[in-house]
């Protein structure tokens, strides 16, 4: 089951500026502030930069949907047509997430909380 678009991932080049101007227009501190990833929770969306995002092929913001079960996820969506770009992984905490690219290129990003 999906629980819609909750997450959204840039990939930034510095860190330091990314996250003054994201708290500058969230009006709020990160809750999470590491030097691999910053995160705000804004709105009920949690906002992160990746500092690691360019060396991981990221172009641009990617959006990530909350599932019950990832692996069925992706495998519905490998079985429709889509190519995969990140295995399933744990992020930390047993939170898990994986890309896929749709056939237009466009990144699907899939997150499964702990």
């Amino acid at each position: 089951m999906t629980h819609g678009l909750k997450t959204i991932i840039y990939p930034v080049k510095d860190l330091a500026r990314a996250k003054a101007v994201f708290g500058g227009l969230l009006g709020a501190e990160p809750v999470m502030d590491e030097p691999y990833y910053v995160q705000f929770n804004a709105a009920g969306q949690e906002v992160g930069l990746d500092p690691n995002g360019h060396g991981k092929g990221m172009t641009g913001p990617v959006p990530y949907w909350h599932v019950d079960d990832i692996n069925k996820t992706v495998k519905a969506l490998l079985d429709a047509g889509a190519q995969p770009l990140q295995d399933v992984q744990d992020v930390g905490g047993g939170r898990l997430t994986a890309t896929v690219k749709d056939a237009d290129g466009n990144v699907i990003g899939l997150i499964q909380p702990s």
